[in-house]
């Protein structure tokens, strides 16, 4: 397939492929033609017997900076975002679900959207310059596929989710966020061996070993989780914070709403 918005590439020498989000422009924020061309990736790689892993990464400074929030409709109802939460979850719950091993590499910003993203990978390596967070909150949103509280301890989920705060690379380690830090200049050749290493396992051994590690989630509650998340944050949008902090969105620069949103933090950091 021809994408618009990533790179698709299969390695020419172990079985893994590598898709790569290619909005350095945007910090590669993801759009609704992101999303589907991932999920779209994603199937490609997995219908292949000649891949056995996959690698997400970004091209340029940004793994992600989250969702797109420019040249959207937002004056919308509930229904409107419903459906939008609901694709986006079940595009990133495809990558939690595919029978094979998908490897975040986090080559710098990974923001809300993107977060989960990453969160939805089996594994994440990250290069020491990367930033971590959740900042949508502070615009009066959230995200459509609350991963973290399966991966992180209660308490770093609540700080990360209630603040906005940014986390560099040592303490997303600390949290559990990721697996490794690497130099910056080393991420893609330490990304590059893991795969390796996955893609020369028994592909039996890693495909049922990840459905029994998915299990144990799914009998706790994986699932409904996400189809409440879903109802909570399109319930948010349609608040009359969320109504307001959409109208910004709508008249303004996004340097301009980032700065109006942020403002107001400046300095409170512990």
């Amino acid at each position: 397939m021809s994408y618009e918005t990533i790179l698709y590439e299969k390695d020419s020498g172990d079985a893994f492929a590598t898709i790569t989000i290619n909005r350095p422009d945007k910090l590669n924020a993801m759009n609704k033609t992101v999303i589907r061309e991932i999920d779209a990736a994603l199937a490609e790689a997995v219908a292949d017997p000649g891949v056995n892993a996959l690698v997400i990464t970004g091209a340029g400074r940004a793994f992600s900076a989250g969702y797109d929030l420019q040249g959207g409709d937002f004056d919308v109802d509930i229904d409107f975002w419903r459906e939008d939460m609901g694709e986006n979850a079940e595009a990133l719950l495809n990558i939690w679900k595919a029978p094979i091993p998908v490897i975040a590499s986090v080559n710098g910003y990974a923001l809300a959207g993107a977060l989960e993203l990453m969160m939805c990978c089996d594994l994440a390596i990250a290069a020491d310059t990367a930033r971590f967070g959740e900042p949508e909150v502070r615009h009066n949103s959230g995200p459509p596929a609350l991963m973290m509280p399966w991966l992180l301890a209660t308490r770093d989920v609540r700080w990360l989710m209630y603040t906005g705060d940014l986390v560099d690379a040592e303490e997303a380690l600390r949290m559990h966020l990721i697996n490794k830090i690497v130099p910056a200049a080393e991420l893609k050749e330490a990304t590059q061996k893991l795969a390796r290493k996955l893609a020369r396992m028994p592909v039996p051994a890693l495909r049922y070993t990840k459905a029994s590690i998915n299990n144990q989630q799914m009998v706790a509650g994986l699932l409904p989780s996400f189809q409440y998340n879903i109802e909570a944050i399109a319930a948010l949008h349609v608040t009359r914070q969320g109504r307001e902090w959409m109208a910004k969105l709508a008249r303004m620069s996004l340097r301009e709403y980032l700065d109006v949103r942020d403002s107001p933090f400046k300095g409170l950091d512990i």
